[in-house]
């Protein structure tokens, strides 16, 4: 018997929603929760997710085969991927709402008396609730976008650090490399001194000066030295395999025109996601129809209701006045991404161009400074300048070519974070 009276209640539920499920695709301008979404989520045409496309779309600028790539591969293989937990989570959230359409069942325990329990089962259907039940599988797709944009930063921000340490580690390489033959240099200069003043011909003052010059060059050279090794351990501790054999730099172009940034993606999702949840709100002040009953071995009860999820009072009107303000807050924060991204990019290629000028002109002066270096090398040796003289000149060409060296890298560096601000340092594939 209590079987019998719980399957015509289902029977009776699912008969009212599949009348009220026909009318709602015979009619137009309504909006009930009793339609079934299309199955899939982000799978079908219809339900395709344009953000998640253009992600997965993205290339990396990085060149293949290129160090940049090499090192870009090491760490996304011991990525830890939070993110991508964060976003398999948004999934599972969007393929339960998809159900939300389907009637609702529960089991409903009353106390009849001081020693009797009637145990019955609730169900419920919503026929109409102003597209409630719709806001909310819009709003876990639109979690699911923002999850995914929030991916592609994660990874992109990963593979930026990895590549401003390999960046570091190569520009130490590069100073060593000229840091290693002027301490090498300055000793001999100090040679040269220290027989000068044994022999009377320099003052010790002169000597005091170049040994302080020297102790600053083995200074300059040894911290080189543990920039390189520190920025290679930080590296090493976030790669999958060992990069001690890469070596060199390559070109990184600019990013396409068209492209949108992160930010700009991440403002659109959450734009999709807060109109969604004021869709919900809005929906919340409004009443809904619903068809359920409870079903028992004692009795069988079922019928229609109309109810609203939120109480109607005299702030009602501030509240959905909010709710409104609240799409159109989200509408602006787009146009604010766009704008503050737009002004990120424009401060990039400013320094990008100002790096290569000032790399165009400490190059011409780096030549002239070796020249002058050579100039008075022979002035000393035939007797026409003094130690210090050529200490002085030395000093000003490996400055020279130090500060070459910097602007090279800095401009490299200036590229990568243009293609990280697009999401452009990784394949969206692989992401």
């Amino acid at each position: 018997m209590r079987r019998a009276a719980t399957l015509a209640a289902g029977v009776a539920v699912f008969a009212l929603a599949g009348c009220f499920g026909k009318s709602y695709e015979e009619t137009t301008g309504a909006q009930f929760a009793a339609t079934p979404p299309k199955q899939g989520a982000l799978a079908t045409q219809e339900q395709r997710s344009e953000i998640i496309e253009i992600l997965q779309s993205r290339q990396s600028l990085l060149p293949q085969g290129s160090p940049f790539d090499t090192v870009a591969d090491a760490v996304m293989a011991a990525n830890a991927r939070a993110a991508e937990a964060e976003l398999r989570a948004a999934l599972l959230r969007s393929k339960a709402a998809d159900k939300n359409w389907l009637p609702q069942l529960g089991p409903s325990i009353s106390l009849t008396s001081m020693s009797d329990f009637v145990a019955s089962l609730f169900i419920e259907q919503v026929l109409f609730d102003n597209g409630k039940r719709k806001a909310e599988r819009e709003l876990a797709r639109a979690d699911v976008e923002v999850a995914a944009v929030a991916l592609s930063a994660n990874s992109n921000a990963r593979v930026m650090t990895a590549l401003e340490l390999y960046l570091r580690a190569e520009k130490a390489r590069a100073r060593v490399a000229i840091t290693r033959q002027a301490a090498a240099d300055m000793t001999e200069f100090m040679r040269i001194m220290e027989a000068r003043v044994a022999g009377g011909v320099s003052d010790t003052s002169d000597e005091q000066v170049l040994r302080l010059k020297l102790d600053e060059a083995r200074e300059t050279l040894n911290a080189d030295l543990e920039g390189e090794r520190t920025a290679l351990a930080e590296l090493a501790a976030m790669s999958a395999f060992p990069l001690d054999s890469v070596t060199g730099v390559s070109d990184v172009p600019l990013f396409p025109n068209g492209v949108e940034p992160l930010d700009v993606l991440n403002a659109r999702a959450e734009l999709d996601r807060d109109v969604a949840q004021t869709k919900i709100e809005r929906a919340g002040f409004l009443p809904k129809l619903t068809a359920g009953g409870t079903a028992s071995s004692a009795s069988t009860d079922l019928g229609l209701a109309i109810e609203t999820d939120n109480m109607i009072g005299l702030g009602t009107g501030a509240a959905l006045g909010a709710i409104e303000a609240e799409k159109q807050a989200a509408a602006a924060r787009i146009k604010q991404a766009q704008e503050d991204s737009d002004r990120k990019i424009a401060r990039l290629r400013e320094n990008l161009a100002s790096l290569d000028r000032q790399s165009a002109n400490t190059s011409t002066l780096a030549s002239q400074s070796v020249s002058n270096y050579r100039t008075f090398q022979e002035q000393y040796e035939a007797g026409q300048r003094q130690v210090m003289d050529v200490v002085s000149v030395y000093e000003t060409m490996v400055a020279r070519r130090l500060e070459h060296v910097g602007l090279k890298y800095d401009a490299i560096l200036t590229k990568l974070q243009m293609a990280e601000e697009f999401g452009l340092l990784v394949n969206g594939d692989d992401v």
